[in-house]
């Protein structure tokens, strides 16, 4: 299956100042099976590596600080043989400090030694942080790794051509038609694969609940226990939380007299291990955006649109025949994707309750706003308020229709938000 990250791998692989590359996110999202993949295809051998479960590893790696002398040792372990610039080594499930700071070793001085190093533990990234490596962030399929799995590269293509210059998509239909089921699989890459060779619903959202179950076992980690329960309430609540009109997290929702002070700590931690996205309220707007977010106010969604879909038991006649659980995934897709894309998110609700689902800031510092308007909110008249009061010179409509520009505003489908990458 192929993915994003083997064009990052291949730059990484013939860059003369290459170090370890550190590949961290989420579990289940394919991370060894990428740079394995990458690995079989692009070079003479692969020494794979668990570093969870080889304490004969750890105990080299306190010992031994000559380079060639480990290779010749992961060579020995592995019975794989070093071609030097024709090896890749893979170290998996990385978080021991010792084989942190072993694997930097490499990253000290020019080499014939191509490493990539993998994590889950965003959390303990802190640790990592230093000249000697190299690092990428990788996330879970987006809906164009997704048509690229079921063999419509042409799509792809198409949706991308079509962004570039504002000009109609022909595959519209069937683009919005597969989209649709994007968002009741999502992008584990399990999951796509069971979809691809045919799985029954009932198949699916096992595989679903089991990814979902493997996530939510990130809590036991927590320094704090009472934090476990806590996260669990949060996870468990969201679905509901989505579903209203107004999507701002209300303690309320978790139980009776639950307050904010309780669960601010399990909630920073969520969005720290990027179990879930955070979006801020602002009222005002300069820049950075970040000075002008009311850290009180904020709306939470899944980092995958298949576990939210899950969650609420979705069917495809269920989902395309409610409006308002459309809406509800189509919010929660914008939101994973902006942040996988490299934005932070905000909203913008004024005094009067008018409300702008989404303003991000790129890279130049050009504030950029972004309303959801489908049939149900296709009166809406926030955006068009929000760019007389703020003066901005670029914003995004995302309908169901097909690519346009009316008025100033770039009209988008909803499966196009890939396109808005930041450089």
């Amino acid at each position: 299956m192929e993915r994003k990250i083997t064009t990052v791998f291949k730059k990484w692989k013939s860059d003369l100042l290459r170090k370890p590359l550190l590949l961290y996110g989420s579990k289940q999202i394919g991370k060894t099976y990428a740079a394995l993949s990458f690995g079989e295809n692009y070079y003479r051998s692969t020494i794979y590596l668990d570093t969870s479960s080889h304490q004969k590893l750890i105990d080299l790696f306190k010992k031994e600080r000559s380079m060639a002398k480990l290779v010749t040792a992961f060579s020995q372990m592995t019975g794989v043989p070093f071609y030097p610039d024709e090896t890749l080594i893979i170290f998996d499930n990385v978080e021991e400090m010792d084989i942190i700071k072993g694997i930097k070793l490499f990253g000290y001085e020019r080499n014939h030694y191509h490493v990539i190093a993998i994590t889950s533990r965003i959390d303990l990234l802190s640790n990592f942080k230093g000249e000697e490596f190299q690092y990428k962030m990788m996330h879970e399929m987006d809906y164009e790794e997704y048509l690229v799995a079921f063999h419509e590269i042409d799509m792809a293509k198409k949706i991308r051509t079509s962004f570039l210059k504002g000009k109609s998509n022909p595959y519209h239909s069937k683009s919005l038609s597969l989209f649709y089921d994007y968002l009741l699989t999502g992008g584990y890459p399990e999951v796509v694969a069971a979809k691809e060779r045919g799985a029954s619903y009932g198949e699916i959202s096992a595989i679903q609940r089991k990814i979902f179950d493997v996530i939510k076992g990130e809590l036991v980690r927590e320094e704090n226990l009472i934090d476990v329960p806590r996260g669990l309430e949060v996870l468990n609540s969201m679905p509901k939380q989505l579903l209203k009109e107004n999507k701002k997290f209300q303690y309320g929702m978790i139980g009776f007299g639950h307050r904010a002070k309780e669960y601010e700590n399990i909630i920073q931690s969520l969005v720290k291990k990027q179990i879930v996205y955070r979006s801020y309220k602002i009222r005002q707007v300069k820049s950075p955006l970040s000075s002008c977010r009311e850290i009180d106010h904020f709306k939470l969604y899944f980092p995958d649109d298949g576990i939210l879909s899950m969650l609420l038991h979705l069917s495809k006649k269920q989902f395309v025949e409610g409006e308002g659980i459309k809406e509800t995934l189509y919010e929660n897709h914008i939101a994973k994707t902006l942040v996988e894309t490299g934005y932070s998110l905000y909203y913008y609700q004024s005094e009067g309750k008018a409300e702008v689902n989404f303003v991000i800031q790129n890279r130049m510092g050009k504030v950029i706003p972004i309303e959801i308007a489908t049939k149900t909110g296709s009166k809406a008249k926030s955006l068009s308020v929000f760019m007389k009061k703020f003066v901005v010179t670029d914003a995004y409509r995302i309908t169901e229709n097909n690519f346009s520009t009316k008025k100033g505003v770039r009209y988008l489908p909803v499966y196009a938000i890939f396109c808005l990458k930041e450089g």
